[in-house]
């Protein structure tokens, strides 16, 4: 009976950790996506080219794709329930003041600090899953994370878009910030009875970041999760700026589109995690069930990406943004789950780590390289053709580059 009651007790901790974890993913993408919604008024009101937003966007990567790299190698040696929390104060700081920027400078400054703090988010919560969640419960776990990955660009754009039309675009940042922050009060509570657990492995069972780097599948991993994340930012960052000021779509018409894609993606992250799970306790594979949805998604994305650009009404480009959501969906999750297969619980946290820098890489070049296609190339066709092919080439690596998906021999 006493067995029965901790099990019990323990499964509801799980449930609640699990469950703030991805709460705190969603304010985590609230808060980044804030400046796509800020967009239409902050990129005339600080006098940003499309080049110069572009640098603004990209400069969270900046700080965020390194970061993920020390981040992973601290959650698999120190606390990660406390990291996880220093972490989160970081960017909802970040997010407060950048409500204040004056220019294309101090919006760069604050952008690097918010990529900092949020770099926490997938190093920390692979590092929990893989250790705390068992495998036949792994699914929904990332699928809680993955929904809010969807949620929270769409929260922040309906959200964001009322204070945008009432108030400006300086409340979205002060508003969005001060939620983060409060996150921070529960967070305390629930792994209060954790911390002193902390997850680390010992010094004899550490897997050193120098050792993981050497190995073909983790640099498979981070190129196919480049590919991945091409298209989603691309999505996240532009699209309502061309909805807006390219395609001639109102705020309200804007916010109710893109909140489609996004809801579409976080309902299906939620289907497909249960679905996999449902597969993996009947015995099927969980490596082949997690290619084939990653394949499925890349395929969806890339395609819908397309379809947006030549999109004729409003009808049809509702369509094509709920497939771009449909594979979005997919997409996230899977992608950290197969990186926390590869890694097991030993190295969770300095794998998805590692993986993340690569594949936030992305999120670098990807901005900078929209801006410079927009500003000289004469309007928004041709980075929409290039998200679309980097995220069909990834459905292809995923089928052919990436090895039979199991916990490597670290």
């Amino acid at each position: 009976m006493a067995t029965a009651s901790a099990s019990r007790a323990s499964a509801s901790r799980l449930t609640w950790l699990v469950g703030l974890i991805a709460l705190s993913v969603l304010l985590n993408y609230v808060d980044r996506g804030a400046i796509g919604v800020a967009a239409p008024l902050m990129k005339d009101e600080l006098k940003l080219s499309a080049t110069g937003f572009g640098f603004a966007v990209s400069a969270f990567f900046w700080v965020y794709a390194p970061a993920c790299l020390l981040v992973g190698w601290l959650c698999d040696r120190f606390c990660v329930y406390r990291v996880f929390a220093l972490g989160v104060a970081i960017w909802a700081i970040s997010t407060a003041l950048t409500g204040f920027a004056g220019g294309l400078v101090s919006l760069i400054i604050l952008r690097l600090f918010l990529g900092l703090g949020e770099s926490i988010a997938f190093p920390g919560s692979s590092k929990i899953f893989a250790a705390e969640v068992p495998v036949e419960r792994r699914g929904i776990a990332n699928a809680s994370v993955s929904a809010a990955i969807a949620f929270g660009p769409a929260i922040g754009v309906l959200t964001g878009g009322a204070i945008l039309g009432e108030w400006g675009w300086r409340p979205v940042f002060w508003i969005f910030g001060a939620v983060t922050l409060l996150w921070l009060i529960p967070w305390q509570i629930a792994s209060a009875p954790l911390r002193s657990k902390g997850l680390a492995a010992p010094a004899s069972e550490r897997v050193s970041i120098r050792r993981l780097i050497r190995m073909p599948t983790l640099w498979r991993m981070g190129i196919v999760h480049f590919l991945s994340n091409y298209g989603f930012y691309f999505l996240l960052a532009w699209l309502p700026l061309y909805l807006v000021n390219t395609a001639g779509y109102s705020i309200a018409e804007m916010t109710a589109l893109t909140t489609l894609s996004f809801t579409m993606q976080g309902i299906v992250a939620l289907a497909g995690g249960w679905l996999s799970d449902r597969m993996v306790a009947r015995g099927a594979d969980e490596g082949e069930v997690r290619r084939w949805m990653m394949i499925a998604g890349q395929l969806a994305i890339g395609t819908a990406t397309a379809g947006i650009a030549v999109a004729d009404g409003y009808a049809m480009l509702a369509l094509w943004l709920a497939v771009a959501g449909f594979g979005a969906g997919l997409i996230a999750t899977n992608i950290f789950a197969v990186g926390q297969i590869f890694a097991g619980p030993r190295a969770a946290g300095s794998w998805i780590g590692v993986q993340n820098a690569l594949g936030n890489i992305s999120g670098i070049v990807g901005p900078i390289v929209t801006g410079l296609i927009v500003d000289y190339l004469g309007g928004y066709g041709y980075a929409f053709a290039t998200a679309a092919a980097l995220s069909l080439l990834g459905a292809l690596l995923w089928w052919k580059m990436i090895p039979e998906i199991r916990t490597l021999d670290l």
